[in-house]
């Protein structure tokens, strides 16, 4: 308990680390460890067992009086046993020892009778206390004293403290018995919503627990306890928070200015000796990494490259030369009827250009440096083998590079390996997937068997593949090409998609290729940085969960079993 209340702001850094703490408070409660002292200044406090007894010819009265139905325990879920040790003056029973269900399903109502306002509040098991209103008197619930919603299949438990209520169709509602603060009832039932086995999640579930009853001032002490933990649990979670959400708006700011700011090498420079203080989620390193392919195809990464080699990007070398070259090819291409004759595009207009481009560079259509576009193979599951060709999917496209874990083998004839075959820098665009998702991309690396590719994929073999692809696989990552390719998709269903029209009509930054190199060179050095960032989160979580760990060591370090009946 000590090592845990030390410990009690590291372990709330992380604001999903909250729940796991209250979760682990509330194990503390009811195993006694929170009232230690408590129960050393009050010595002389009347045993549970007593109170047990009372509770038991209370609940005989009800039973024969007919006012309450007898809760069984489902048997075929009981434990035969606590795995800790209760205080001394403590008794431990079934969790249906301690409470009645009350109402039926004449106090229920359907959610499709809901109204928006009215007399009578509607409580059920959803995540809304209140979830509608209704005002038929005669489902009206009365209560004596607050109660439990409890629902059949959720792992949310309420406390309710209303006069009257009325239960939405599927809850529970459970009254505890004299002696028994519905207070540290309720959390017991939360302990087992929040708990990892779920123990909440059906009522029948709920019905195999245990239940450790300490005297009813205790629990009184155990809920004053308890509630002025979790409040500072939650003040600690929202100052986290807060602090997270101030931290990615500076961070975001600071990004968007180095993305629009003509003095990037200062800025970079600032942000650089602040990379461990600003960038300690993963969120903001994934912002981070936008911000570096953007820059990157704006060409504000090699400021420095272009100024000490400005033999590289002008005469021979400027990209007008490089389009020359690529059209010189395709012409001969088409000449040899390699390739068919295209239709000429549209010269691309201002308002497809977001951006300026650096001296050296030019603004081309897709089309215009692509030898060939085509939509990949239709094999359903059906076709799968563990003897044929790998066929990649969507799947396999993994933030610009081709991942093979659980790559699929698909039956294929001749013909087909040879439309659909895959060569090496062919660029593979994904056309099939959620909004989001939409136009990924990834070359493919040498291989040593032949790939095909899936329906959903389009295979874009560039001319100068060699020279060209790794940079365009980029410039696909990059926002602006993002935002392109989801204004052009079309969603239905939950899926969206862009079609090859809408590739080869894509405005392309084009770089000299000597730039292309160092671009390539500068965006794989800050991506290994964005790696080791990301590695310094999760060893920090890593740490955290460690300490989280110790805590628990400390608090079930002396295990003893106590049978219950």
């Amino acid at each position: 308990m000590k090592h845990l209340l030390q410990h009690f702001k590291t372990l709330t850094k992380h604001p999903k680390n909250a729940e796991e703490l209250k979760g682990l408070i509330l194990q503390l409660a009811i195993q006694g460890k929170l009232t230690e002292n408590w129960r050393q200044e009050n010595p002389n406090v009347e045993p549970a067992s007593k109170l047990l007894e009372q509770i038991k010819e209370e609940k005989k009265s009800l039973i024969a009086q007919k006012k309450i139905r007898l809760e069984k325990p489902k048997k075929e879920f009981m434990k035969e046993s606590f795995d800790f040790e209760i205080p001394k003056n403590w008794e431990a029973r079934n969790i249906t020892e301690f409470y009645s269900t009350i109402g039926s399903k004449v106090n229920q109502v359907k959610s499709k009778d809901y109204l928006e306002s009215g007399e009578y509040p509607v409580v059920s098991q959803g995540k809304k206390l209140i979830e509608g209103y209704y005002n038929d008197k005669s489902k009206l619930l009365k209560l004596a004293k607050p109660v439990i919603v409890f629902g059949d299949h959720t792992k949310i438990v309420k406390y309710i403290d209303f006069d009257f209520i009325i239960g939405a169709d599927g809850t529970k509602i459970l009254e505890t018995f004299k002696g028994i603060n519905t207070s540290y009832f309720y959390l017991h039932c939360c302990f087992y919503d929040l708990s990892d086995k779920g123990y909440a999640r059906h009522y029948s579930l709920l019905k195999q627990q245990a239940f450790c009853l300490p005297p009813l001032e205790e629990q009184k002490a155990i809920v004053d306890i308890v509630n002025e933990l979790f409040k500072e649990v939650e003040q600690l979670e929202e100052q986290t928070k807060i602090s997270i959400q101030l931290k990615e708006d500076f961070v975001t700011s600071a990004l968007k200015g180095l993305s629009q700011t003509e003095n990037v090498n200062q800025e970079w420079q600032f942000l650089q000796t602040h990379f461990t203080e600003f960038f300690t989620e993963k969120s903001t390193i994934k912002q981070l990494r936008e911000t570096i392919l953007q820059l990157a195809v704006q060409g504000k990464l090699t400021q420095k490259w272009r100024s000490r080699h400005p033999e590289l990007v002008e005469g021979s070398h400027h990209a007008n030369e490089l389009l020359k070259r690529i059209q010189t090819e395709k012409k001969q291409l088409i000449a040899q009827k390699k390739l068919k004759k295209e239709k000429p595009l549209p010269p691309i207009e201002d308002h497809e250009k977001p951006y300026d481009l650096p001296e050296g560079w030019v603004w081309c259509r897709m089309s215009e440096i692509t030898e060939s576009m085509t939509n990949g193979l239709y094999k359903p599951a059906k076709f799968y083998t563990d003897n044929g060709i790998i066929s990649l999917r969507m799947y396999n496209i993994q933030s610009g590079d081709i991942i093979f874990d659980n790559a699929k083998r698909v039956e294929v004839d001749e013909g087909e390996l040879n439309r659909y075959c895959l060569l090496e820098n062919d660029l593979l665009i994904n056309r099939v997937n959620s909004y989001e998702l939409i136009g990924k991309t990834a070359i493919i690396p040498f291989f040593g068997e032949p790939l095909v590719y899936e329906s959903m994929n389009i295979r874009t073999r560039l001319i100068l593949k060699d020279k060209l692809a790794v940079f365009i696989n980029l410039v696909f990552q990059s926002r602006f090409a993002r935002e392109y390719l989801m204004s052009k998709a079309k969603q239905a269903i939950g899926q969206a998609s862009i079609n090859q029209t809408n590739i080869s009509t894509f405005a392309i930054p084009l770089p000299p290729l000597e730039e292309q190199k160092a671009i390539v060179k500068q965006v794989n050095s800050l991506m290994a940085l964005c790696d080791s960032l990301e590695e310094h989160v999760d060893n920090s979580q890593t740490q955290i969960e460690q300490l989280m760990q110790s805590c628990l060591r400390e608090v079930f370090e002396d295990r003893k079993e106590v049978a219950y009946e």
